[in-house]
């Protein structure tokens, strides 16, 4: 068989086919190895249906019989209710504006019914992981809208056994706490593979009129007593350390005092014992001694006097 050549390189059929052989060699490399990075996890299918989940690092795929899809498991994803932030989330939902540059409102998603049946305006999110990567793969079609359907029934069930003045009040975080653990029991049934690890309160706007007086009047008031609270501990952190001085320092002058008055009755009684001595021995001349001294200590006085 003759070889085709041009210059000094000839192509010969054995070449080609080394070189296709290569060159489908790379291929299937190419598609036979894939990398799961440290937050993620990988659902391998074999001709469609679930053959196994692989963790972190690299590895390997049969081509065209297997495929992989990755999902991260150890990333907390955030979703937002009633307003969306400025950039684009997790979900690609944008900001408060759309297209033409124009307020999008989500009221939908805000407004809500207190039990007192009073409207009441709240913006919140969640915080959530996947925890069962073929769960969220498979048992979920509409992924976003599942999550915030039930999300939303159940922060509409928490405001609405309440009245508005204590969801605006001291009931925010029964809210949150209740809401948590209502909405993963609700994932864990319908085995979704999500778990929320927090659900946060942003904004609670009351309706306007009496009600938002009322709130206004509390929140004042609120404002007052933890002015009076500081101010009290301010005052409490000034007067305690200086009455605490004041009473160490009276405490050690009496100590002094009464150490003074035990070494003075201690001296009194050894002096009194040593003129027992002294009188049992000769009382007539112990007697007319401290006569003596006494008379001396009046006169010494009475002159001082003049």
């Amino acid at each position: 068989m003759s070889a085709r050549t041009s210059g000094t390189f000839s192509v010969t059929p054995r070449l080609i086919i080394i070189l296709i052989i290569v060159a489908i060699a790379g291929f299937i490399a190419f598609n036979a190895f894939y990398f799961v990075d440290q937050t993620e996890e990988a659902v391998v299918l074999t001709f469609g249906k679930y053959s196994r989940s692989v963790g972190p690092g690299l590895q390997f795929k049969i081509p065209f019989i297997e495929e992989s899809y990755i999902v991260p498991t150890r990333i907390v994803q955030t979703m937002d209710f009633g307003f969306r932030p400025a950039n684009t989330g997790v979900f690609g939902l944008g900001g408060n504006l759309n297209d033409a540059g124009q307020p999008v409102s989500y009221k939908n998603e805000s407004t809500m019914l207190t039990g007192d049946l009073n409207i009441v305006d709240i913006t919140w999110i969640i915080q959530y992981r996947i925890t069962d990567p073929r769960q969220w793969l498979f048992n979920l079609d509409a992924k976003e809208k599942t999550i915030r359907d039930i999300t939303q029934s159940v922060v509409n069930q928490q405001v609405g056994d309440r009245a508005i003045l204590d969801i605006l009040g001291t009931d925010r975080l029964s809210i949150e706490s209740n809401a948590t653990a209502m909405i993963n029991a609700l994932f864990k049934k319908y085995n979704i593979g999500v778990f929320i690890t927090n659900v946060q309160l942003k904004d609670i706007m009351p309706p306007a009129g009496a009600v938002k007086k009322s709130f206004d009047d509390v929140n004042v008031a609120f404002q007052d007593m933890n002015r009076l609270i500081n101010e009290g501990q301010q005052n409490y952190n000034q007067q305690i350390p200086k009455a605490s001085g004041e009473a160490q320092q009276m405490i050690q002058e009496a100590e002094g005092y009464a150490t003074e008055r035990v070494n003075n009755a201690i001296g009194d009684v050894a002096r009194f014992n040593s003129v027992l001595t002294v009188y049992r021995q000769s009382p007539r001349v112990t007697r007319e001694r401290i006569y003596l001294e006494t008379m001396q200590k009046i006169f010494s006085n009475s002159g001082d006097t003049d």
